[in-house]
């Protein structure tokens, strides 16, 4: 080892040309931190919330990321672990002391030939200077742990925004199967009330009874009520929106946009890979790195930390003026901290099984939703593409043999019926498949349904 090793001078300069280099490692963070919004997409907080009347799932993502409270808590984490980078990376202050001894406490003079002024008594004055010197890797193990920290904060939040666009997606896709719903339930009603017209000029020729006309108007009121009920239900889910975009004064009066077909064509291939990894994952593994380097921390403790003194003694009439070096440190026998190892291993070994369970659970959750979007997928295209034009064609062709006395009331009132609840089911099979895809992009940490829409 060279002998400037053992200079405190050297020691200091060292330290100092570290702390700058850290301060400017810390300004650096502060900034990637106030630019982490747009890092994710986000924008900044506003004080209220503006939902545009004609609302995108892009638009509506973008809006929550801004102003939900719980994606707004995981912000504020940034802000912590940046400021615990900052107090990592500080140095220890220097301690100063003053002590006075030697004061007569009878009646002898404290007078020298110098004087009897305070300065000039034989009181003995001494000013010490100490400084704290950290060794054996504290404070490379602090930074790294804070690093870490700041890691796992970020992590989170993108994690957070992961779990929030998946909930906005299957609010925004609630709400528009519902307005699709209203939209059915009113095509029914008007359909029968069709039909109605058409029975009132069999009703005067004599072909059928009154009571038939009025079954059949008596369907079509129960259409426009269950329409009527949808509508409310439909704006209740628009409300729910609302809410998770943070919104103080949710009314409900916005359309969607975007429609279950184009968010069907957003996703993805089933064999699709994620291109990066899960932010739950790479939480976990800042999670590790910070356990590993507190465990650092933990043995470096063991290593007493010296204490450089230079002080100053005035003593007069002998020794009016003289200069001092001191070192201390404590000596480690009775705590060696075993206690705070032991806890170190232990909360290492647990982020160890973190990572191991969040691992397991993110293949879970990828296979499960492969499973699903596929059945989704296949189900809504079967009610499309054969179900749903066969249903239409029975309706058209039962509605056309009763306008022309063909076909009795009940088989009208039956294909009318099936008609309307095979296209209710294949509005929920789209609405299935739209959130099974959804789902399969969170579990995939690929782009979602609208994202590239602006």
């Amino acid at each position: 080892m060279k002998s400037e090793d053992h200079d405190p001078r050297w020691l200091c300069d060292r330290e100092k040309t570290r702390s700058r280099s850290g301060l400017a490692l810390v300004l650096w963070i502060v900034g990637w931190a106030r630019a982490v919004t747009a890092a994710v997409g986000g924008v900044a907080p506003l004080s209220s919330v503006e939902v545009p009347k004609q609302l995108t799932l892009f638009e509506a993502r973008r809006l929550a990321f801004a102003h939900n409270w719980d994606l707004l808590a995981a912000k504020s984490d940034i802000d912590v672990a940046t400021a615990q980078t900052i107090i990592a990376r500080e140095f220890p202050n220097l301690a100063v002391a003053y002590s006075t001894a030697k004061i007569p406490a009878d009646n002898h003079s404290s007078s020298t030939e110098g004087g009897n002024g305070l300065w000039q008594r034989n009181y003995d004055t001494i000013i010490a200077i100490n400084q704290l010197f950290e060794i054996g890797g504290k404070r490379s193990s602090r930074r790294a742990s804070a690093d870490a920290g700041f890691e796992g904060a970020r992590a989170r939040l993108l994690e957070a925004k992961r779990q929030l666009d998946l909930a906005v997606t299957r609010a925004y896709i609630a709400a528009l199967q519902a307005a699709s719903d209203v939209k059915i339930l009113r095509q029914s009603s008007e359909s029968l009330r069709s039909e109605a017209r058409i029975a009132e000029s069999r009703l005067a020729a004599g072909d059928i009874s009154k009571s038939d006309k009025n079954q059949i108007e008596i369907a079509a009121e129960r259409f426009e009520l269950d329409a009527r009920s949808a509508d409310t239900t439909a704006t209740t889910l628009r409300l729910a929106l609302e809410a998770l975009l943070g919104s103080t004064h949710p009314t409900g009066d916005w359309v969607a946009v975007d429609t279950l077909d184009s968010l069907i064509s957003t996703a993805p291939a089933e064999d699709n890979i994620s291109a990066e990894p899960r932010p739950d994952l790479l939480a976990a593994e800042a999670g590790l790195k910070k356990t590993e380097a507190d465990m650092r921390l933990q043995k470096a403790l063991r290593i007493p930390d010296p204490t450089v003194q230079v002080l100053y003694e005035h003593e007069p009439p002998d020794q009016p003026n003289t200069l001092g070096l001191g070192l201390s440190f404590p000596l480690p026998l009775w705590n060696r901290n075993r206690g705070g190892i032991r806890s170190a291993e232990a909360a290492r070994d647990q982020a160890l099984l973190a990572i191991g369970k969040v691992r397991t659970q993110i293949g879970s959750e990828i296979e499960s939703a492969r499973l699903r979007y596929r059945d989704a997928a296949d189900r809504w295209r079967r009610y499309r593409d054969e179900i749903q034009p066969r249903s239409e064609e029975v309706r058209e062709a039962v509605s056309f043999a009763y306008a022309k006395g063909g076909a009795a009331l009940l088989d009208l009132l039956t294909a009318e019926r099936n008609a309307n609840d095979v296209r209710l089911a294949t509005s929920q099979a789209a609405a299935d498949s739209a959130l099974a895809g959804a789902t399969l992009q969170a579990a995939l940490n690929l782009p979602g349904a609208g994202a590239d829409r602006k």
